[in-house]
């Protein structure tokens, strides 16, 4: 399937704010991408213009695409809660996005290329499906075969912010998912009502 393998940091960059990490790149232009830079004079948004980035923000900080995201969408809208929050815990339960957060993997590009790469396992069976969608209970871990990979490793040993929905086994390079990110936990800036806003119009 298709996925976004330009530069980054003109994404980055078009939204003002390092969505896929931290980019020295983006630290040295901190302006919108283009020939006239931070002198362009920009109009005011439209509030359908508010809407839209927000969503290509969401769906660029998670690597998802319009239809995957429309779908996961109409399955937050189905569920009970909060439809934006439910948005937002549904890309958290994916499995590559779970391998990020686990540290696992140092962005989630690189999650998804150690998950379709078959280095990862979901209570205890080899997957290579990046949109797998986890519950709780599930535990994510590395192959024990894939334990030495160098990216692994150093990944790990970086591990920064730790959270509370997850159990992480440091011996077993395993984690088990003890309950569903609250909004709180969710550390993304993307105003998901605005996301919810623009589907529902």
């Amino acid at each position: 399937m298709a996925r976004y393998t330009g530069p980054q940091t003109k994404i980055a960059r078009k939204f003002g704010e390092p969505i896929f990490g931290a980019d020295r790149h983006f630290e040295k232009k901190k302006y919108p991408p283009g020939m006239h830079g931070a002198n362009k004079r920009r109009r005011k948004q439209s509030e359908y213009g508010l809407q839209l980035q927000e969503k290509q923000k969401a769906k660029y900080t998670y690597g998802i695409l319009e239809r995957q995201f429309r779908n996961i969408f109409k399955k937050a809208s189905s569920k009970s809660g909060i439809t934006g929050e439910v948005l937002l815990q549904l890309c958290e339960l994916r499995l590559d996005n779970v391998v990020y957060r686990m540290g696992i993997a140092p962005t989630r590009r690189a999650a998804r290329q150690l998950v379709t790469h078959k280095h990862i396992l979901v209570n205890g069976e080899c997957v290579n499906v990046p949109s797998m969608e986890l519950r709780v209970n599930d535990i994510v871990g590395v192959r024990e075969k894939s334990k030495s990979l160098e990216v692994i490793i150093d990944s790990l040993a970086g591990r920064g912010h730790k959270f509370n929905w997850f159990d992480w086994d440091e011996n077993l390079k395993a984690g088990k998912i003890i309950s569903v990110p609250t909004r709180e936990e969710i550390p993304e800036n993307i105003k998901e009502q605005l996301i919810v806003e623009l589907y529902s119009k």
